[in-house]
């Protein structure tokens, strides 16, 4: 009878050592097959990029599933500021050339990352049915209550639109009617909503709306260049990884979806 209860007691204790072990094996198992934990890139980038970065976006992150990229849009001036106040950000992607400068001259972005990855154009836009105005000249009529442009000190777009209309000698004029908006962004939705009769935006921005549409190009001499330059923020905890990223901008495949969204590519 001891014989018989030893044996059992020996048969239980290595079905019992087999279970833990099989327990800890499965357990291992789990450990290794759980997915990494994602780097997030913060990206400041420029308002009128949003729609093309949105699907620049879809597509880096299936290549790159361990990166999280999220993304701060607003007028390059603010976005300019917020990096100066300290607000966390791995990338800026300005839509002028002095926001960038002048985050450079504080040490704040890194010299030598910095790239000019896009061009685009200036283009007067109106509402689609819209007849009264088929030339910038036209702004000037009577009829013609409000343009909008974005604030110039702190939105490029707004700041190429006034150089260009003091070039034309518009400027004075048509002052008492602007409406200033916070981004170009904006700029397109009062056009779109009729809420101004005219707006100057940016072409990549009008090529994406079904409610507007381009009545004039400012003519190219008569502003500065537009360029959007980026540079990976100095303080960056995720330098690598937004190096990776800043190359991928200037790639074949971001190029020529930038190109689609209305963008100019520069040639490298």
């Amino acid at each position: 009878m001891k014989k018989v209860l030893g044996l059992i007691t020996s048969l239980v204790l290595m079905v019992s050592l087999v279970g833990c072990g099989a327990t800890g094996q499965n357990a291992d198992q789990a450990k290794n097959s759980a997915p990494a934990a994602q780097k997030e890139i913060t990206i400041s980038a420029a308002a009128s990029l949003q729609d093309s970065l949105t699907e620049i976006q879809k597509k880096y992150t299936q290549q790159n599933p361990g990166i999280k990229l999220t993304f701060n849009f607003g007028a390059s001036g603010t976005l300019q500021q917020q990096i100066e106040q300290g607000a966390p950000a791995d990338l800026f992607i300005s839509a002028g050339k002095s926001q960038v400068d002048n985050l450079e001259a504080k040490n704040l972005t890194t010299k030598e990352s910095r790239v000019n990855l896009l061009n685009n154009t200036l283009v007067l836009v109106v509402g689609k049915d819209n007849t009264k105005i088929t030339a910038i000249q036209d702004l000037t009529k009577s009829d013609v209550k409000q343009i909008s442009i974005g604030t110039p000190e702190s939105v490029p777009a707004g700041k190429y639109a006034q150089e260009s209309l003091k070039n034309l000698k518009l400027w004075d004029a048509l002052q008492s009617k602007m409406v200033l908006a916070k981004d170009v962004t904006q700029v397109l939705n009062y056009v779109e909503t009729g809420n101004v009769d005219a707006g100057f935006v940016y072409a990549s921005d009008a090529k994406g709306s079904t409610k507007v549409k381009v009545v004039a190009t400012a003519p190219a001499d008569s502003h500065s260049a537009i360029v959007y330059p980026a540079a990976i923020v100095a303080s960056t905890k995720n330098k690598a990884e937004a190096e990776a990223f800043l190359k991928y901008l200037q790639g074949s495949e971001a190029q020529q979806i930038f190109a689609n969204y209305g963008f100019q590519t520069i040639t490298k």
